[in-house]
């Protein structure tokens, strides 16, 4: 069985910069966050950036303390002027301010990849194939189930060392997938014989594609290189688009082009946290914005790390020794928000997790149950997020509500998938394209639907009455209900129906509210934006 890592990614770099751009909207930008892990608050001086000399045979060269000369000195691949690769160029060269974008994404972890890269013995041309992958986003989700900023679909990022669960995906993780990625790359090489053009061919569609072309081409005595492989129209662009990249960094005076400056110096460290901990809690140790601790920890999907590991944050060097002696006056318990609740009739450890938006092993191991018998009235102690959820803006249910939140021509529908239901038969009822589908709702078109799942769907207006829906932006928010409170007044309060307070929290009106319970809900924020 053949492995690939970015098979069907369908990133194309025009297309795929817009939508980060309209993601970025609700979120700390990248200029935000290059500016709070650079910023040294200790500093009390600029000092200048140091030239570095190096000798190279012969010739002494000097250079500034700027990663893209490391990476310059570090290029190996041959340059072909072939058609292909000069379109990609062109485009690259007729877009300077995309370029831009895309290593502002990379500043903070540029350096972290170059040196992994250089232990490895890996050419750094690698260091760019990120941007023709997924604009250094490591949140970029692909029609082809593909994940994070080196896009590994699951089973290849299982099998190179990426967790993946309820609480994490090592695909988003940067140490994690940069890891991956350099194994799975000197892994294609070695099976391709060293060649390293047909080894990234491969990452892209798979080397048993890459090999069958190779195999049918030499039946018909034709060379085996990669410009002379029948492969799919992607990856036919897929190698000319970091070639093209190359060979910009390598030359970019004889292209007018002026790369946005990252200095050659880490700006991130690894810190152990030895457990679970709660983000906005990391984020306050480390006098950092939620969005800008969660945007250097992508691989986190919930409101805190996963409770088994990994146990440690990327954060901001100059932000690393008062993170560690705040953390180290936290006593367990303070690590995470706590809640005591009350066992009811008909109660069970999945509805109590999904109910406190945690998962049943958490619940188990911290109060000691083993099996999946609960009795009512007895308390269980469950932790719970410090913040509203709707706080951590990057973790997997907050981004899925923005992607479903964003307002687009036509009139938004709400549809709740039914047992049985396929994503091909609810586009075919409403007359879209399941492409499309997937595409509001932050899936892949092969990705599974299940059974009280809420899908967003856009249908084309027909009236005026359908272009005032449109205008309505949506929010999803963590409400804890307070003494008094019922299903009408909290419906009425909010502006929904006590049947939709049913369906986001699974649970029936015929059940009494308790003060401290926790209730999602979807709700109208339009005029107080």
């Amino acid at each position: 069985m053949f492995l690939t890592g970015c098979q069907t990614t369908s990133f194309n770099t025009a297309e795929h910069d817009t939508e980060q751009e309209e993601v970025l909207v609700d979120i700390a930008s990248p200029s935000e966050i290059n500016q709070a892990i650079l910023a040294d608050p200790t500093a009390n001086v600029i000092h200048p950036v140091a030239d570095i000399e190096f000798s190279l045979g012969d010739q002494d060269i000097d250079v500034t303390n700027d990663i893209w000369q490391r990476i310059r000195l570090g290029l190996t691949f041959p340059i072909d002027e072939n058609p292909r690769l000069q379109s990609q160029r062109n485009w690259y060269v007729k877009h300077p301010t995309y370029l831009d974008r895309v290593a502002k994404r990379a500043e903070p972890f540029l350096y972290y990849i170059v040196e992994e890269l250089e232990k490895n013995d890996i050419p750094l041309e690698i260091a760019l194939l990120p941007i023709v992958e997924s604009a250094f986003d490591p949140f970029a989700y692909s029609h082809g189930r593909a994940s994070g900023m080196w896009q590994f679909v699951p089973g290849t990022g299982k099998r190179f060392g990426m967790k993946q669960n309820w609480w994490y995906d090592g695909r988003r993780d940067v140490i994690a997938s940069t890891e991956g990625a350099i194994a799975y790359l000197k892994y294609l090489h070695k099976f391709f014989d060293g060649d390293w053009l047909l080894a990234l061919a491969a990452y892209n569609s798979g080397e048993g594609r890459v090999r069958r072309a190779m195999r049918n081409n030499a039946r018909k005595n034709k060379p085996t290189d990669f410009w002379s492989l029948d492969l799919p129209k992607e990856t036919r662009a897929y190698v000319p688009k970091l070639l093209a990249l190359a060979d910009i960094v390598k030359r970019p005076d004889e292209f007018g082009i002026k790369l946005y400056e990252i200095e050659n110096q880490s700006v991130l460290t690894k810190v152990d946290i030895g457990s679970q901990l709660d983000l906005a809690k990391a984020a306050q140790l480390a006098d950092l914005t939620l969005g800008e601790l969660q945007r250097l920890n992508p691989g986190f999907n919930r409101w805190a790390t996963d409770p088994d590991g990994p146990h440690y944050l990327l954060l901001p060097a100059s932000k690393v020794d008062n993170f560690n002696t705040g953390l180290a006056k936290l006593t367990d318990k303070e690590r995470l928000a706590w809640q005591r609740y009350k066992i009811k009739n008909g109660d069970s450890l999945i509805k109590i997790a999904n109910k406190f938006d945690t998962n049943v092993h958490l619940i188990q191991q911290v109060n000691n149950i083993k099996g999946s018998q609960i009795r009512a009235g007895k308390y269980l102690l469950i932790p719970v997020a410090t913040q509203s959820l709707d706080s951590y803006i990057l973790s997997q249910d907050q981004r899925l509500a923005t992607k479903q939140n964003r307002t687009r021509a036509g009139t938004k529908i709400n549809y709740q998938v039914k047992s049985g239901d396929t994503l091909w038969d609810i586009a075919n009822a409403h007359k879209v394209s399941s492409r499309s589908i997937a595409k509001w709702n932050g899936m892949a078109p092969k990705d599974y639907i299940k059974p009280g799942q809420t899908l967003v769907i856009w249908q084309k207006s027909t009236n005026n009455k359908h272009l005032e829906t449109e205008k309505a932006v949506m929010r999803n928010i963590t409400y804890r209900v307070r003494k008094g409170d019922s299903f009408s007044r909290i419906a009425s309060k909010f502006n929904v129906s006590i049947k939709e307070i049913e369906q986001w929290n699974s649970i029936s009106r015929k059940n009494y509210l308790q003060p401290g319970q926790m209730l999602k809900l979807s709700v109208d924020v339009t005029n107080s934006i």
